[in-house]
């Protein structure tokens, strides 16, 4: 198949990554539908892309009319099965949870035309893990994208031993088409490139903060004044969603069953009391309604 014969992309999950990857989808021009379980996820998601975009009009990076020709390739829906029956093309942002994304991957294969290809937005979840639930696994893929998808320009794009030339090539071409740079990988790693990278920095700004050598907003201080880092990394722990990162270990540590990958103690904290960042107002740091930070 080729990007070119793409009539519909379905986007599994409305939540802080799936809807900017919808959007960027109909911004691109492709017929997009996204689709979660929770109807005030959808309609949190429509409101909030409707906030950026009117953003992007009034800054002159988007006209009224490509805005409102964007939502008109945008639709919202709660079933599953309208959203997949007639896509070419799926990108999976749903829970970071090895088996609900198995559940979503094999319900997937049943109810999707049999050319159509699966993506996953995981970066934790290699998608050989999901394609054994499916008959298709050449047809699987990972696009990695990053936080906030609407604004970083970057999208990892990972092969398995079994997916396809094709299905890896067809990925590439879509990132283009939605202006994003992708960098594509022939092998599976857990956590791909950037996460891996990032998940060593956190690991060990976490092990500098539970000894007691330095508070957490000094160890952001010391990484965006000497290190040069737009911001630290308990600020971006906030950004991401505490509980994606705690998800991410809980994984890695399935996985190797090496202690070292478990969940800090201070992050299983914080999900257990529910302060997971600025989504819910209350992590590292205090947020406002405006999100600033107290």
């Amino acid at each position: 198949m080729r990007v070119e014969d793409l009539q519909q992309i379905t986007v599994l999950g409305a939540g802080q990554m799936g809807h900017q990857i919808a959007m960027l989808c109909a911004l691109g021009g492709f017929e997009t539908v996204i689709q979660d379980i929770n109807e005030p996820a959808l309609k949190s998601a429509e409101s909030k892309l409707h906030d950026i975009m009117d953003r992007w009009v009034s800054k002159g990076r988007l006209s009224a009319e490509e805005k409102e020709s964007a939502f008109k390739r945008l639709r919202f829906t709660s079933n599953f099965e309208d959203a997949v029956r007639n896509t070419d093309f799926v990108i999976e942002a749903v829970v970071e949870k090895l088996e609900v994304k198995r559940d979503v991957f094999a319900r997937l294969d049943e109810l999707a035309p049999p050319h159509a290809v699966f993506a996953s937005n995981s970066s934790t979840i290699v998608n050989s893990l999901v394609a054994s639930e499916t008959g298709r696994p050449d047809k699987v893929v990972n696009m990695h994208f990053f936080f906030p998808p609407l604004v970083m320009d970057c999208v990892e794009v990972v092969m398995s031993e079994k997916t396809s030339e094709e299905t890896a090539r067809l990925a590439m071409d879509i990132c283009k088409k939605i202006n994003r740079t992708a960098v594509l990988l022939k092998k599976e790693i857990s956590g791909f490139i950037a996460n891996r990278i990032l998940g060593a920095l956190q690991k060990e700004a976490l092990n500098l903060y539970e000894q007691g050598i330095a508070d957490f907003k000094d160890i952001d201080i010391i990484c965006r004044k000497a290190l040069n880092h737009p911001i630290g990394p308990f600020e971006l722990m906030d950004l991401s969603g505490i509980d994606v990162g705690y998800y991410v270990s809980e994984q890695r540590y399935k996985e190797t069953g090496n202690p070292e990958d478990k969940p800090a103690a201070c992050i299983e904290e914080k999900v257990k009391q529910g302060h997971l960042g600025r989504k819910t107002g209350q992590g590292w740091y205090t947020y406002k309604k405006e999100g600033v930070k107290s």
